[in-house]
């Protein structure tokens, strides 16, 4: 990966953005599509980087930019912060977890509590942990100490910094979506060397985690002719996953175009065929209905807006450490750019 992408790539990682404040996420992303496009951002806080202003339709490229989290619900009088998620989170995860508290005064760092296995009675053994079980300590001594710097409603995200692995894959928290959001800049980034018919505006959008608000809004507010939407999908790859299930679905072996239901036929024909025409490995993912991602409000929006979706391979999704190969992120990017050149004027729909 060129080296720029890759230091933006995780800096996206690094910034805290969870559903519903994604401000230092997006600050990162704004200042890297700034360097080849015109950028602003709305309301809500989703930013768009707009490439080829000039162009007689428009495209959106869409990777929304928060991450689940969790959010503080009590701070008691012995000073333990007690909490709830934001997103979807397997409890037994966030165990012995560190964790960063965006607090008004700056980030405070604690860790998940729970109670130790050898003080555990045996009836506790047989109860299905659950997130209301564990609580976060700061290391304050009292309720007073803990309320004086963290508040009720505080958003809080893992501290858990990006890990390599072999072969050119890394791990970190916030790959979903951060992968998507990077696919978002840098597809426009490649898209603004070379640029088609059509505009492309790449968006960051917000809050996908929780209720798909920045999907709706930025989609109402562009109100392109199509759109790509970018997230991350589940593979196969790993013990004990049924691709029966999944599919046949790895890392290091490109993109994943969904078909089925959840997008547009014209759009997943047009993906496919150009990954074909540019040589670009890829595979194929399959949608009953809903697909799980910005692509289900973008596909609402106004009177209809033709959506494919295109997927990053991603291991041990909704966890601290997600598991994506930098390759996959690159030629994502690839795909999108060469699909958004092949846009005419007219865009055939049947």
């Amino acid at each position: 990966m060129r080296a720029e992408s890759d230091t933006f790539f995780r800096a996206l990682l690094a910034a805290a953005g969870p559903a519903g404040d994604e401000r230092l996420a997006a600050r990162v992303w704004r200042d890297y599509a700034a360097g080849f496009a015109d950028v602003r951002g709305d309301a809500l806080g989703s930013a768009y980087a707009a490439v080829n202003s000039a162009g007689a339709r428009s495209v959106v490229v869409m990777g929304h930019i928060d991450e689940i989290g969790l959010v503080i619900t009590h701070i008691d009088d012995e000073g333990y912060l007690w909490f709830a998620g934001v997103g979807g989170w397997t409890p037994s995860v966030l165990v012995a977890q560190r964790i960063r508290i965006l607090a008004k005064d700056g980030p405070v760092i604690g860790v998940v509590g729970q109670k130790a296995p050898h003080l555990a009675e045996p009836e506790d053994k047989d109860k299905q942990l659950r997130v209301d079980h564990l609580w976060i300590d700061i290391g304050a001594a009292d309720g007073a100490e803990a309320r004086a710097i963290v508040r009720t409603g505080d958003l809080c995200v893992i501290e858990q910094p990006v890990v390599d692995l072999r072969g050119g894959r890394l791990a970190s928290r916030a790959v979903d979506n951060r992968a998507g959001a990077f696919v978002a800049a840098e597809s426009a980034r490649l898209y603004a060397e070379q640029p088609g018919a059509w505009q492309l505006v790449g968006v960051a959008s917000v809050s996908e985690e929780t209720s798909f608000a920045g999907a709706y809004t930025s989609a109402f507010d562009l109100d392109p002719d199509a759109a790509i939407v970018i997230d991350v999908t589940h593979t196969s790859d790993q013990p004990n996953v049924a691709k029966r299930k999944v599919g046949e679905i790895a890392l290091g072996k490109g993109p994943v175009i969904e078909r089925g239901s959840g997008v547009h036929p014209a759009m997943f024909e047009l993906i496919g065929a150009v990954a074909e025409q540019e040589g670009i490995p890829h595979q194929f993912g399959a949608s009953a209905g809903s697909t799980w991602t910005d692509a289900d409000a973008v596909k609402l929006t106004r009177a209809g807006i033709p959506v494919g979706v295109i997927s990053v391979p991603n291991r041990y999704m909704h966890s601290p450490n997600e598991i994506v190969d930098l390759g996959d992120l690159e030629q994502t990017a690839a795909l999108v750019a060469a699909v958004a050149r092949r846009l005419d004027a007219a865009l055939t729909l049947d």
